[in-house]
């Protein structure tokens, strides 16, 4: 597998009124040609911050990313701002992330009036991404997004991404606002043009099974820290860390009575004043003293497979 983007130590902390807000703390990621890795984890873990702070924006106020062996932070901003167009992002709500006095035609073409390039057909490189979403030019090229479908909406959004020619391309909750048909019309999408045009994607998602049907590996963040790495059937199948095992039986499936997630009935902690060690402890039911003293490592669990537990499910 060709590595394509990969951050090291990654941390991003915030400055508040009542003190440091640790969103990301030390994160390792690699994204990898032709593969998808998903990012999950709970509604405030720092998904997000992870995938503004890749892109720099702003930048993480710790750790390096480096794109093809390029550190990003070793750049000027005439240099970054060149190398900008080889990493694009869909956001979570199409019709908020596209001007809607733009016609579809001008929105996709953003990235080339943004970087001119002589050598590119304008007309030409905008009928090409609207073909490869499914939305002819002919059809879709002079509409406007209120006159769009939010599955519609959102696929222009990622024929604006790969018009810009991109190596990463990062997908944040890209299919929560859309209904479940819509959904599975973008994740097809998004999986064939990932193998197609030879991209490593990042899926930030909080929905498992949408994760199961797209990625290839997945990332488990929990409170700002990663728990677990590995392919994602075997993850989703036999979970190593408590959070992750927890995180599945909360998922709900029919004919079967909610599981019962296993945690301490204990409220999440604050990112303001995460917990000594495993940020996790104060949920896990497994937590003992050493959870408590020492800050767990990821550690390999099996192989492929990587696991921040002192007292990991598989070992």
């Amino acid at each position: 597998m060709t590595a394509v983007l990969h951050a090291t130590g990654l941390s991003v902390v915030h400055r508040t009124r009542s003190g440091p807000l640790h969103a990301v703390s030390e994160v390792d990621l690699t994204l990898h040609e032709r593969r998808t890795l998903a990012l999950v984890g709970e509604s405030g873990s720092g998904k997000s911050s992870i995938a503004k702070a890749l892109l720099r924006l702003p930048p993480p106020s710790a750790g390096t990313v480096t794109l093809d062996g390029t550190d990003l932070a070793t750049l000027t901003p005439r240099a970054l701002r060149a190398l900008r167009p080889r990493m694009q992002m869909v956001f979570q709500d199409p019709l908020s992330s596209l001007n809607p006095r733009r016609r579809v035609s001008d929105l996709v073409a953003e990235p080339l009036d943004a970087h001119p390039d002589p050598a590119r057909d304008r007309a030409v490189v905008v009928a090409r991404q609207l073909d490869a979403v499914g939305l002819p030019s002919d059809l879709f090229g002079d509409r406007r997004p209120g006159q769009l479908s939010g599955g519609q909406a959102q696929r222009v959004a990622i024929a604006r991404a790969l018009a810009a020619e991109p190596r990463v391309l990062i997908a944040d909750e890209a299919v929560s606002a859309l209904d479940v048909s819509a959904q599975a019309t973008v994740l097809n999408l998004l999986r064939r043009l990932t193998e197609e045009r030879g991209l490593a994607s990042l899926f930030i998602s909080h929905d498992l099974g949408v994760v199961r049907a797209v990625s290839d590996d997945v990332a488990v963040l929990q409170l700002g820290r990663l728990c677990e790495q590995g392919p994602t059937e075997e993850v989703l199948a036999a979970p190593a860390h408590p959070y992750t095992a927890a995180l599945l039986a909360a998922v709900p499936e029919p004919g079967r009575p909610l599981g019962d997630t296993g945690l301490l009935p204990a409220d999440p902690p604050s990112p303001l004043a995460p917990p000594s060690g495993c940020r996790f402890r104060t949920r896990c039911p497994l937590a003992d003293a050493r959870c408590s003293a020492e800050t767990p490592a990821m550690r390999e669990v099996a192989p492929g497979r990587t696991a921040a537990c002192h007292r990991p499910l598989i070992s």
